[in-house]
């Protein structure tokens, strides 16, 4: 059983556990991804996205703000706790998470409607450790359309405020949830590749959260990356899912050059069904084996951890060019 490193760009506990406050992050069996099913998986880098579920009601600052609380209070290794994730911030950090055997966390944003519209709470976020910012989740929202907004409009002039500030501070872009129309826009906006953080090939299973070939080309050319996704509806239309249905979608993406673009982004924690034998984080070895199966072992590991650390090494900000910002 190989127990390589692996960095998965998308899972949702934090909105679990800010949902369900008893579950333990060390080891809580309702969770997908806890720190023992991470060690068991050898997950090297986690993206925490901070999602709201609809159940809050309209997004407001506050509940972006408690599950960054969550992420520090019971993920985060601190003074006070040895156990949990250190937080990657920092390009200079890249070359750290090589050098020590506990996991690291990468938080990010689902959708901006926590932020009520206001650009200075993006730089709060960005302040507080938040790397990567999606505009939408599903719905419409002062930014953009999400993919079942039926109008299928793209992002407002707030959004596109929104894009740019991105851009100057170093926040990077997530087109996962965004509207065909949309992607485009915020390709010809971003300044920096982006990354499709939980998606998979439309032309293998048509679900209108999976990429079309023209995306998948864009963002390859701008060298950005795609997080392929265990969501068993984006792998397939209907019947039990096995490891092996993610094999043709692995095979589309690199048919379309996306062999060094491709990384994973389950979505644990934010679905309910699963792939058989791909059920938390701590199965990542059974992926892996499948791939080996298939594949050569250093494309394997370049799925697994390499692409998503050379994505990171040429786009998180540097901490020596921290920028001074604030006159958006």
């Amino acid at each position: 059983m190989h127990n390589w490193r692996v960095a998965d760009f998308h899972c949702d506990a934090l909105s679990k556990m800010l949902m369900n406050p008893s579950h333990s992050f060390e080891n809580a069996s309702q969770l997908d991804v806890n720190l023992e099913r991470m060690r068991e998986g050898n997950i090297g880098l986690q993206a925490f996205a901070i999602y709201l579920p609809e159940v809050l009601g309209r997004g407001k600052f506050e509940h972006v703000m408690g599950q960054l609380d969550i992420y520090r209070k019971r993920v985060e290794i601190t003074k006070e706790r040895t156990e949990g994730t250190h937080t990657l911030l920092w390009r200079e950090q890249l070359t750290q998470i090589g050098q020590t055997d506990r996991p690291w966390g990468l938080l990010t944003l689902e959708g901006v409607d926590g932020l009520e519209g206001n650009l200075f709470y993006l730089e709060l976020c960005y302040q507080m450790g938040v790397r990567i910012v999606g505009l939408t989740w599903n719905y419409a929202n002062w930014a953009a359309d999400g993919v079942l907004e039926k109008r299928g409009a793209g992002l407002t002039e707030k959004g596109r405020e929104l894009v740019q500030l991105c851009n100057q501070i170093g926040m990077l872009l997530d087109v996962s949830h965004l509207t065909e129309k949309g992607f485009w826009e915020l390709a010809d906006l971003s300044e920096r590749p982006f990354i499709a953080s939980h998606s998979n090939s439309y032309a293998i299973c048509p679900h209108v959260r999976n990429l079309k070939d023209d995306q998948i080309r864009a963002i390859i050319a701008r060298e950005g990356r795609i997080g392929l996704t265990f969501v068993p509806w984006f792998v397939k239309q209907e019947g039990e899912v096995c490891i092996e249905d993610l094999l043709p979608h692995i095979e589309r993406i690199c048919s379309l050059g996306g062999e060094h673009h491709l990384m994973m982004g389950s979505d644990f924690d934010g679905i309910a069904t699963y792939i058989h034998s791909l059920e938390h984080t701590g199965q990542y070895p059974k992926l892996i084996n499948t791939l080996l199966k298939h594949y050569d072992e250093s494309i394997v590991r370049g799925w697994m951890w390499g692409n998503a650390m050379s994505y990171l090494g040429e786009n998180l900000p540097e901490k020596n060019l921290k920028m001074e910002h604030g006159k958006s």
